[in-house]
């Protein structure tokens, strides 16, 4: 995850707390937590390189509806992120 964006790690998070989250679903979790608008031309083109680069699989719901889950890669690449901060952070 080293090459990914803030963003990107972030699109990551939300994906894996929800369940099948469609495109809107992930725009306004993370409208909740950045306090401010997110555009579509910023989420699906990040959206896009994560499914590009194997970390998120695009399914498709209805024809104008797709849904977003983490691949395996993409749970082993947070988990190895936790991983990596836990050794910076904790405050247990």
């Amino acid at each position: 995850m080293y090459d990914l964006t803030g963003f990107q790690r972030d699109l990551m998070y939300v994906i894996a707390g929800k369940d099948e989250p469609h495109g809107l679903a992930i725009k306004e979790e993370l409208e909740e937590y950045y306090e401010k608008e997110i555009h579509h031309g910023r989420l699906y083109p990040n959206l896009d390189t994560l499914v590009s680069k194997g970390l998120v699989e695009k399914g498709e719901r209805d024809r104008r509806t797709n849904f977003y889950t983490l691949t395996r890669r993409g749970r082993r690449e947070i988990e190895a992120r936790r991983e990596w901060e836990d050794q910076y952070v904790d405050f247990e």
